[in-house]
């Protein structure tokens, strides 16, 4: 065997290497999607509660759904409290989300506000969120909490 010969079959086994890596992402990535797209919010809201409470969140609790002036999850993370307003959608979460976790921050008494999404956020509401020191934690920042 010549040294060519020996290099394209490494190429090949390279790109073989390479296409089953991304095959195997990208078909990661749909089942997580499908995840989301098959919760109801409620159980969207229960989700959130236990993925915060595998990174450190302690004292996590599901509000109950009415009346709950929009915020989903209380949890605290070392000596700060959180008020968390969730929102599963199948389009980018709008400044109304902002607005109920800002309102809803202060009728908790909690020192942060968030909004959590299985989506992205309109440029509305990053600026709204920005003004209001909302933090926003969106889909990607949720697949990066779900890989740790």
């Amino acid at each position: 065997m010549n040294s060519s010969n020996i290099t394209l079959i490494l190429s090949c086994v390279l790109l073989l290497c390479a296409g089953t890596a991304a095959f195997f992402l990208i078909r990661r990535r749909r089942c997580r999607g499908n995840i989301f797209e098959d919760m109801e919010g409620h159980e969207f809201e229960f989700f959130c509660a236990q993925l915060l409470e595998n990174h450190g969140f302690t004292e996590v609790e599901v509000t109950k759904g009415s009346g709950d002036y929009g915020i989903d999850v209380l949890a605290q993370k070392d000596g700060v409290t959180y008020a968390v307003q969730c929102k599963r959608y199948s389009a980018p979460v709008g400044v109304k989300a902002v607005q109920e976790a800002y309102a809803g921050r202060d009728y908790y008494d909690r020192m942060v506000g968030a909004v959590m999404t299985n989506q992205y956020f309109t440029a509305p509401a990053v600026e709204a969120a920005k003004k209001l020191k909302i933090l926003l934690w969106d889909g990607g920042y949720i697949e990066s909490m779900m890989e740790e």
